[in-house]
């Protein structure tokens, strides 16, 4: 049984940067130990992108907040995390929407079938929802888990109605 494990947007802009929150940060020590647990060659992340004109996009006129910004310390991985990834030699994409856009050149990077697809990071009711929705329509006979435990949004009211609209488009969440 093939499993995978997706880190998603787990970065310094997201925790203690630009659009960081409380609480984001306790996320880091247990986003590491699950990476350690799936190991090499079972890791993906995802990195939120943006170029200098973020502010001139669709989505920065929407959330006028500069962040993600290729390169800088605000784009890189957020702490223990960032180590753990670094130790299973995780396989990162850069993204520049809420979810990835799985290319000819991505997708030659992901396995060709997986049985289970666990995703962590945040913001859950935004990228974690539009990947978990990316992830089920690319694998179909996937079982894509959300851990909620190792989730989390700077709003927790939209926290938990990601976590519901999730439960309806059939992914499971575990720990909540």
């Amino acid at each position: 049984m093939k499993k995978i494990l997706v880190v998603v947007d787990y970065q310094n802009d997201f925790v203690n940067g630009a659009l960081g929150f409380e609480g984001a940060e306790r996320l880091d020590e247990a986003i590491a130990k699950k990476i350690r647990e799936h190991g090499e060659g079972n890791v993906f992340f995802t990195r939120d992108t943006h170029e200098e004109n973020y502010l001139y996009t669709r989505e920065g006129r929407n959330l006028p907040v500069e962040h993600c910004v290729k390169y800088t310390n605000g784009w890189e991985v957020y702490g223990e995390t960032k180590v753990a990834l670094d130790e299973v030699g995780a396989q990162g994409f850069n993204k520049e929407s809420f979810g990835l856009s799985i290319t000819h050149e991505i997708a030659n990077k992901l396995p060709k079938s997986v049985d289970e697809i666990e995703l962590v990071g945040l913001v859950s009711n935004i990228c974690v929802l539009s990947n978990a929705v990316i992830f089920q329509t690319y694998y179909p006979g996937a079982t894509i888990i959300v851990d909620a435990s190792l989730t989390a949004s700077f709003d927790p009211i939209l926290n938990q109605k990601a976590l519901d609209v999730m439960e309806g488009l059939q992914v499971k969440v575990i720990n909540r």
